[in-house]
């Protein structure tokens, strides 16, 4: 494989050189404006690119009014980029033809690389090997290149400028999709949002989507960031880019296709078996503010809200309708959402009760269709909405009466009143209007949609964008002493002295060989107890009966002893080791934690309840690990099911504290076993009533074989 690249700082920013060059060589060059190699020059041309083209073709003396060079070596001068537009088979020796005459960026068009077999997949290697000996940065191959209409650069072949150019804005589309990506430009441009840069990686060679993302959190005339993947193959920059996105309060809104689940593996972990591919990466671009949209459609949706930078953090949604219907509508959106629509305060309810007596102001606020015998009514309903509510987001649902041509001027006048005073909250209509209609509200700063439900999606994103780009102080993960695995998957007993001295308690237990030794410390435990079967084979024990509860005397417990060894001895090849005896804790809540250690972003850990929760109900989080008491408060807080450890219908809390550090603890254990460690389970954990802490009960550590 080539060698690897530099620091992702570094990556970003040499970018520039590609999507902003003062010149470009184009090899392929054809006089034909519609093939691969005639569409870029065709486009630079039309578009007045203000660099020096060069087309490269040792069978022309002149390509569309170009004057055309045999080959590189015969340029007046060395081009900051090349577009390279020849067949598979020569692409290879031209990328070496640029690297010799040092050429820093090169975008590959051409196909029939990785994306076909392994010859090509060879091939693509080499060509990469040549860009980085270098110091050139690689764009493909098999991509259909990017565009800059900043500059009038257009190193593709996309016929979607055919249906017109884009427009001026500050909204960045990265995508590993070359038709996807082109897509939703064209989709964009329909909507009247400005593209002015957009970059397909293709292979991915070299350049990766998150080079590419890195570099538009960096480029000062960039906002809004929309990327498309379908596969994450590079963590590195990806995780840079994300996290200085995140420091630059540029939001991502990102589709990200592709719901696989790991391989036959994942069997030997409950942790991996439930922590598919795209769960692992869902956990991480939430972690990182990245706005997951599901839709092309929702992506356009937050993109465009985004474009307006307001961010509200600990977002409240107010609602002005003219329909009780609509509000409703609205209000079962933002439930769905969680998203927050607190009523109005009682005395200004009162107020507007004064004001229309037949409205309806808690919030939604139904002003009814009377405010069109007297637009004022709608300035001070819309006033109060948004002073007295203090709602940091409003929408405005006025339907097909905000299109109306009598009507909506009026509107504009007092909905911008109140806006001009109120600079800092998110103003959004559902209206259903002309074109030119819509226009207008848009000019005056309103995000505009004709469907109330996708408003509410698109406001609750920028909520989630303001919180994540708010200052939060995060605990710092714990300390931990080093930690030393061994060669083989160990024992549970030896396992669980292995976590123990991370700060990772167990419940009181031995491991005995013989019988009388287990009745010695169930005595010593005090009963009931736990006895288990004790092999490194055996992982799930209880899939073998290898697991007895509730044993209650010196004689059930040598019978035990007796059993368990049977049942172990019954599996072909393991290794048993005696039985584990350990006392058996009551009052508490079963939970799971594990690690699992995704190929892609490394060890991630897994909370959840344990039994049907997580084995049928799958209500379980993921957090790329490490992480600090606090987060891991946080996850534990997160699922569907906490409150059965925080204490409903007058249940006592249980011991959160405890587990949260137990979380955490084990989050930077993963990190600092290294990659010899494949995973870890933890099931059940026992969190016991509040005070009195948390305790492994079984425990796992699966060791695999270390990468280099």
């Amino acid at each position: 494989m080539p060698d690897p690249l530099p620091s992702p700082g570094a990556r970003f920013a040499s970018l520039t050189g590609m999507i902003g060059p003062r010149s470009v060589a184009v090899l392929g060059a054809s006089s034909d404006a519609t093939r691969i190699g005639g569409r870029p020059i065709a486009y630079m041309l039309n578009q007045k690119f203000a660099g020096e083209i060069y087309p490269v073709n040792p069978k022309r003396d002149e390509i569309l009014g170009l004057r055309a060079y045999p080959s590189i070596a015969d340029l007046p001068s060395v081009p900051d980029a090349a577009i390279v537009a020849v067949g598979a088979n020569i692409a290879v020796q031209a990328v070496e033809d640029l690297a010799r005459a040092g050429v820093k960026s090169a975008i590959v068009l051409s196909a029939g690389f990785a994306e076909v077999d392994a010859a090509g997949a060879q091939a693509q290697d080499r060509m990469v090997d040549i860009a980085r000996a270098a110091g050139m940065r690689l764009l493909g191959p098999n991509c259909l290149g990017l565009f800059n209409a900043r500059i009038g650069f257009y190193p593709t072949f996309t016929a979607s400028v055919e249906g017109g150019w884009p427009i001026p804005g500050r909204v960045g589309i990265a995508s590993q999709s070359g038709a996807y990506g082109t897509h939703l430009f064209t989709a964009m441009r329909d909507r009247r949002i400005g593209t002015p840069i957009c970059v397909t990686t293709g292979n991915e060679g070299d350049v990766t989507i998150g080079d590419v993302i890195g570099w538009l959190a960096e480029d000062p005339d960039t906002d809004v960031i929309a990327a498309y993947a379908e596969g994450i193959h590079e963590s590195e920059s990806f995780l840079a880019a994300l996290a200085a996105a995140r420091a630059a309060r540029k939001p991502v809104v990102m589709m990200k296709v592709g719901r696989s689940r790991l391989g036959t593996a994942a069997a030997r972990s409950h942790t991996a078996s439930i922590a598919g591919d795209d769960a692992v990466t869902d956990a991480v671009l939430k972690d990182f503010a990245v706005v997951r949209a599901r839709t092309t459609e929702e992506m356009i949706d937050i993109a465009m809200t985004a474009t307006r930078r307001i961010y509200p953090v600990r977002n409240t949604l107010g609602v002005i309708t003219v329909s009780g219907g609509g509000g409703v509508l609205i209000a079962d959106a933002a439930e769905t959402l969680d998203l927050a629509m607190p009523e109005m305060p009682a005395a200004a309810q009162a107020e507007l009760k004064a004001l229309v007596p037949f409205s309806a102001p808690r919030n939604p606020v139904d002003c009814t269709a009377q405010v069109f015998n007297d637009m004022s009514v709608l300035g001070q309903f819309a006033r109060s909405v948004a002073r007295d509510g203090g709602y940091s987001s409003i929408l405005g649902f006025f339907s097909q009466t905000g299109g109306a041509p009598s009507i909506a001027a009026k509107i504009r006048e007092h909905m911008n009143a109140v806006k001009r005073d109120f600079p800092d909250r998110l103003f959004v209509m559902s209206v259903l209007a002309p074109p030119e209609i819509v226009a207008g509200y848009e000019s005056d700063g309103f995000v505009v949609f004709e469907d109330p439900s996708r408003a509410v999606v698109a406001i609750d994103a920028m909520g989630r964008f303001g919180d994540a780009f708010a200052a939060i102080d995060r605990a710092d993960p714990p300390e931990l002493p080093p930690i030393a695995l061994p060669h083989a998957t160990p024992t549970e007993a030896e396992a669980k002295r292995i976590l123990a001295a991370a700060g990772i308690p167990s419940a009181p237990e031995r491991a005995c060989a013989t019988a009388e030794a287990a009745a010695a410390a169930a005595a010593e435990f005090g009963f009931p107890v736990v006895m288990k079967i004790l092999s490194p084979d055996i992982l799930h024990k209880s899939e073998i009966g290898g697991v007895l509860l509730d044993i209650r005397s010196p004689d059930a417990v040598r019978a035990g002893f007796a059993t368990l060894i049977a049942r172990g001895e019954a599996v072909d090849g393991a290794r048993i080791e005696g039985v584990l005896v350990a006392r058996q804790l009551s009052g508490g809540v079963e939970c799971i934690l594990g690690i699992h250690r995704d190929p892609v972003f490394g060890p991630v850990a897994m909370f959840g309840l344990g039994g049907l929760f997580v084995e049928v109900l799958k209500d379980v989080v993921f957090r790329r690990c490490p992480f600090g008491p606090d987060i891991a408060e946080q996850m534990i807080r997160s699922i569907k099911a906490a409150p059965v450890i925080t204490g409903a219908r007058g249940r006592k809390p249980n011991d959160i504290q405890a587990l949260a550090d137990m979380l955490a603890r084990l989050s930077v254990f993963a990190v600092e076993a290294g990659p010899a460690l494949d995973g870890i389970d933890l099931n059940p954990v026992i969190v016991m009533p509040e005070g009195q802490g948390a305790y492994a009960v079984d425990a796992v550590i699966d060791i695999g074989v270390p990468t280099e």
